[in-house]
């Protein structure tokens, strides 16, 4: 199996200390630095305005993971593009031409994702599949770091884990993310992984090294 791809949520960094941590990040080879973007209305929460994409920009050229938890997003890609954004994901509940928006991200440059919260079906997202270069399966309900893994998400993991050999998108999963899990995720398709709370409530390097190590 391959290296797993890491991405730490800067959502869970130490925000008053964040050079020193994404210097750690960089020396432990992540692979993309996951932003999550909320608006406060599509999700009951705020986070990461462009001033913290400004400030790691420079310290690292790791490419930037943006996941838009807002709605509307259309109206934000090229302003998130610009910030430097390499992977720009998008919810189709947020969206009402979501076909639209994948075909603006991938013109401008960026890899178009989709993200599906724990209670949107593939079925609701199938169609736009062959638009999409990253897929993000949130096992948590969008908003806050810290929740309990939702069980119940797995069976739709491995759905997308076998419509990604079709259409070649990274599959991601984001919420509650730990090294058991990624051992009993990635057999089932999961390439990516987006680790938070697991990863920063120690040296975010040992882990890291820990989980490349394993698959090497």
């Amino acid at each position: 199996m391959s290296i797993p791809k890491i991405h730490p949520s800067i959502l869970c960094a130490d925000h008053g200390n964040i050079e020193n941590e994404i210097k750690r990040l960089v020396n432990a080879g992540a692979d993309y630095l996951h932003m999550d973007v909320m608006d406060g209305d599509f999700v009951p929460n705020f986070g990461l305005g462009a001033e913290m994409f400004a400030h790691i920009k420079k310290y690292t050229d790791i490419p930037l993971d943006v996941h838009l938890m807002i709605r509307n997003p259309a109206h934000h890609i090229r302003f998130f593009r610009e910030l430097g954004a390499e992977i720009i994901t998008v919810h189709p509940e947020a969206d009402t031409h979501i076909a639209g928006t994948l075909a603006l991200i991938r013109e401008l440059g960026a890899i178009p994702g989709i993200a599906l919260n724990p209670g949107t079906s593939v079925e609701m997202i199938k169609e736009v599949l062959p638009l999409c270069g990253h897929v993000l399966a949130m096992t948590v309900n969008p908003g806050f770091a810290g929740q309990e893994f939702l069980e119940f998400t797995v069976g739709k993991i491995e759905i997308l884990g076998q419509l990604s050999k079709k259409f070649g998108y990274s599959l991601c999963v984001d919420g509650n993310i730990n090294p058991e899990r990624i051992r009993r995720l990635q057999p089932m398709g999961v390439t990516n992984f987006v680790i938070g709370t697991a990863l920063f409530r120690q040296d975010p390097a040992v882990m890291i090294r820990k989980i490349k190590e394993e698959y090497a």
